[in-house]
């Protein structure tokens, strides 16, 4: 049986809306990367050099602690990781979330919500920290977007 597993972690709620259509359209599970101690507006100014995003972006060995695990990874096909943009590039807490469960030779899909930044920088950044894991395509979503635009995505990779 195809399953299809649809992980998110969203500051601002934007990233769960997405997820959440994405999970419609192919009939998914999903599961919030949630982390143990909540992301504040203070912790989200980027403009803050030391603001909680600041200092863990700056970090490339930052792992922020999730609340939850997924403890049947190995049921799914396919899995879907969502995330906003922050400083180009995936937000450390989705390392945490990759090096936690075993994704080599699995087939991922990236998705992204950002104002302006493609998915090109944070795929790119994954792949080149975990290359045992078949990163299939990526693509950037806005807050409205369709359930037909994402459809069309899915079934075209």
């Amino acid at each position: 049986m195809n399953k299809d597993l649809i992980c998110y972690f969203s500051a601002s709620g934007i990233t769960k809306e997405v997820a959440e259509k994405i999970s419609k359209v192919v009939n998914g599970d999903l599961f919030e990367i949630e982390p143990v101690n909540k992301y504040t507006e203070e912790d989200l100014d980027w403009t803050n050099k030391n603001s909680r995003s600041s200092i863990e972006m700056s970090d490339k060995s930052s792992r922020p602690k999730i609340k939850n695990k997924v403890n049947n990874i190995n049921d799914y096909n396919r899995i879907f990781i969502g995330f906003p943009v922050w400083w180009y590039t995936a937000p450390t807490i989705i390392n945490t979330f990759i090096e936690e469960n075993d994704l080599n030779n699995r087939n991922v899909y990236i998705y992204v919500t950002s104002g302006s930044s493609s998915v090109d920088g944070s795929l790119n950044d994954l792949r080149k920290v975990y290359p045992n894991i078949n990163f299939i395509s990526g693509k950037r979503f806005s807050s409205n977007v369709s359930l037909e635009e994402i459809k069309k995505w899915v079934d075209n990779e």
